[in-house]
Order: structure tokens, then sequence, then C-alpha cells
């Protein structure tokens, strides 16, 4: 064949494939159209605030209250309590595993008599919004696969985060800002902090319009968003417009998705020029609201201001909000950093829930606040009368969630004496997944993507929806 013909016939079966396979995706899409606001079902959420907790808060210390360890405090920890589980490498040299009970008092908050740490004063103020649950549990014991699974549904790097297949499932409501969006703050209680992988917020195999977009604590929210000098909006809205009839062209000739969504997030770029300034600009919040989250809500970046920053975006219909909060790895000194973590984002938590309820937004957004895994009953490294640490503990740990979809002023599962193991009501971080989806009207088995040969999905082969919990 002359290798012009032979070109062009290649040209024309890749056009003819890539717009047959964007037909047949529409078709499959179409059976998951959103009918009544939900790709599957009537949703009770419309969006997701998500307040992780990098580096994984203690139970022990927080929300799972074990008043026998005092009489157990020094003692070893029982061999038929550890069940030979797997360590990791801070404490699989110790030769002894002494029992460390919990410097804070617990007191029992609400007309649901919760039992809460005195670190979290404020939320034991609102536990009656609070479906509690003491009953997680997750495969992974270091932290870089623990998030990784909390995010992405799979412990391995590469698949699409949360934020990312909800965008896909159900797109945005609000034009001028995107789907997901992503903010980080650094915490009190260490010197040094576990880092954060803009992976874990990533689109992985899904189009590139899904990814998080993050929003950082400085004079620039978003890099690279404002116009250089010497270039007026005016001059910008010409150039898109230029570039825009050249993608139209390659899309018409090759018909290839990536294309499209390129078209899509200059023009998305374009909006947010004007859209990022108003929501990041605080000068309207009134004094009232500063009470409500406390000073530090005026310092950007500051884990309070991304949670005012977190309604706001609410309030513009963003779907989903990632909130990542680092320093909670505490294996040594944990008495003094987690009083100081918990002092970073207990106040604003709890206010995040009850400027929500006031501004009538609770009822369709579902807030989660927890770590990827908890820490251990036995010491790490020296214990003493002032200070213990704990390690990495993947077999229980404790969330607490509020808003659409869940029940309030509940707590769900339960965890041995020595919350080492769970005794009722397991909930697997898949089982997790599974139910914010549902909440917001996702069946996670029917939302899949496929990618190299096979069909993905969030929660991969595994969840079910913790049923009980469901309002």
């Amino acid at each position: 064949m002359n290798p012009l013909q032979e070109y062009s016939s290649l040209l024309n079966r890749r056009h003819f494939l890539s717009r047959s396979a964007m037909g047949l995706g529409a078709a499959a899409l179409s059976q998951l159209s959103p009918a009544f606001g939900g790709l599957h079902f009537a949703p009770r959420a419309k969006r997701i605030i998500y307040l992780f907790q990098s580096g994984a808060p203690s139970q022990l210390e927080t929300l799972d209250y074990k008043p026998g360890l005092s009489k157990l405090h020094k003692t070893e920890l029982p061999d038929s309590v550890r069940q030979g589980q797997r360590l990791t490498g801070m404490t699989s040299g110790q030769t002894s595993f002494p029992i460390a009970q919990s410097r804070f008092k617990f007191t029992r908050c609400g007309q649901s008599g919760a039992w809460v740490s005195e670190l979290l004063p404020h939320l034991g103020g609102i536990v009656d919004d609070l479906c509690i649950v003491k009953s997680m549990h997750t495969p992974a014991i270091n932290h870089d696969p623990a998030i990784t699974l909390m995010q992405t549904g799979s412990q391995q790097p590469g698949r699409a985060s949360f934020g990312a297949w909800a965008s896909y499932g159900l797109g945005a409501e609000n034009e001028e800002l995107p789907a997901f969006v992503v903010m980080t703050s650094r915490g009190s209680g260490l010197p040094a902090a576990q880092g954060l992988l803009s992976r874990l917020w990533g689109n992985g195999f899904l189009p590139s319009k899904h990814q998080g977009v993050k929003l950082r604590g400085t004079s620039d929210p978003v890099l690279y968003l404002s116009n250089p000098a010497g270039v007026s909006r005016e001059m910008r809205r010409d150039m898109l417009d230029g570039i825009g009839e050249l993608n139209q062209q390659l899309l018409q000739e090759l018909g290839d998705p990536g294309t499209n969504a390129r078209i899509a997030q200059y023009e998305m770029a374009f909006r947010m020029q004007s859209s990022v300034p108003e929501l990041t600009d605080f000068s309207q919040e009134t004094a009232a609201t500063f009470d409500l989250y406390g000073e530090d809500a005026r310092r950007p970046g500051s884990y309070a201001a991304n949670c005012l920053l977190a309604r706001r975006l609410a309030e513009r219909g963003v779907r989903f909000i990632q909130l990542y909060h680092r320093g909670w790895d505490q294996h040594g000194n944990l008495p003094d950093h987690i009083s100081k973590q918990c002092q970073d984002v207990d106040q604003a938590s709890a206010a995040l829930i009850t400027d929500l309820k006031q501004r009538g937004l609770l009822d369709d957004t579902l807030v989660v606040w927890g770590g990827e895994f908890g820490r251990t009953v036995y010491c790490q490294g020296e214990l003493t009368e002032t200070n213990y640490g704990r390690d990495h503990h993947p077999r229980c740990f404790s969330i607490w969630m509020a808003g659409g979809g869940v029940k309030p002023g509940i707590v769900y599962g339960e965890t041995d004496d020595f919350s080492y193991n769970i005794t009722s009501d397991p909930v697997h971080v898949h089982d997790l997944q599974a139910t914010l989806m549902h909440c917001m009207g996702i069946d996670h088995q029917r939302l899949t993507f496929k990618h190299q040969g096979r069909y993905y999905r969030l929660t991969d082969v595994h969840g079910d929806v913790v049923q009980k919990i469901l309002a």
C-alpha cells in the first residue's frame, strides 16, 4: 500500500474506534444518568467534606474509652489479645509490650451519653449530631499504603481518588468551581509530619478534569491561575478562544476524549480567575463566625481557616471537599503532641458542623473525620508516669461522621477492653467507602471505569453498605 494511503487508513480506523469508544461510553453512562439527582437512587447527601487526619489519631485518647486499663497500666499485653499480630519496624524489636492507659479523662456527653475525651470539649458539645464508629479496620499497617487505601480504595498507587470518583459519577453543581477541591494544613503536634502526595487526590485513570484542585493557604491560592504581568483578561480570553478552535479541530479529527478534557480545563481555569478570589475573601464573614471557628480561622492555611473555607465551598455547590491535617503520627511524646493536635481541630471541626446546621446545609452535606488507622494500647519506647508513645494499629480505630445520610447521636461498633480487637460490627475501609457513596446516591458496585482491559471501581471487589448507621 502507498505510505500516504496507509497513514490515512490508520487515522480513519483510529477515528472510528475513538468515536465508537466514546459512543459506547456515553451509552453506558446513560444507563446511570441521574433521573432524580443521584446516579442510582435518591441521595441523602449532595456533597462530602472529608476531614482527613493524616498520621492516625489515637482512638484511646479521643473516642474509645477504656477505663479498665487503669488497673492494667504497665502490665504486659496478653498474648491472647495480641494474637501474633504483625508489628511495624518501630516496635517489632521490643521485648516488652507494657499497657499504657490514657492520661486523659473521658466524660459522657449529650443525650446520647457517648464517651468523649477531655481533649475534644467542643466535639463533646455537639456529640448528638455525630455518628461515631469505633470499629473501623484496615489491612494496611504503614502510613503510605494505609492513606492510599483510604483515599483511593487500593494500597497500590495509581488508582483514582474518592473525590475523583465523585466528580466522575455526579459531575459539578457549580460551573465556576471544580467539583473536587483539596486543602492541606500542618498540625502543632509534631516538629515533622508525614508528607502528602498529590496522587492522593489524583484522577488516576479517570479523565484528568476529575482530579482534585488544591487551594493553597497563600496569596496565590491556585498556582498559575493568575495572568502573568502584561496579560489582561481580554487577552487571555482571545488566546483561549484561539486554542479552543485548534483543540476542536483536533477533537473532530481524532476524537480523543483527552482533548475534550483539556478544553474543559482551560475554560474552568478562566472562570476560576473570578470565582477563587471571591471564594477565599473572608472579609464579609461576621465576627460571630470567627468566634465560632476560633481566631485561628483568620490565618490562611490553618485547619480552622480551611474548615471555614469548606463551608463556603459547600455553599457554592462543590461536590467533594477534602481537608488533610498532618501531625498525628505520635510514636513518642504522645500526651504533649496529641493535646496540640486536638487543640488544632476540635473547635473548628465542631464549628463546621454547627455552621452547616445553622445554614440548613448539614442535611445534604456529609462530614467525615478520621485517619488511616489507630494506635496500639501498648507503649512504644519507654513508659513513664507522664510520657508514652503508641505504634500503628490497623485492627481497630475510631472515626465520626455527621450530616446527610447517617444517623445522629449514635455509637456504632465495639472493641475489646484493650481497644485492640473488634468485638462487634466491624467496618472495613471499603465498607466505609461503599456507605459514603450510598449516601450520595451511588451504588458502589455499578460506578465503574474500564482501564487496561478490566473494570475498576473505588471499592475494588469488596465493600458492603453499613445499613445500621444510615438515617
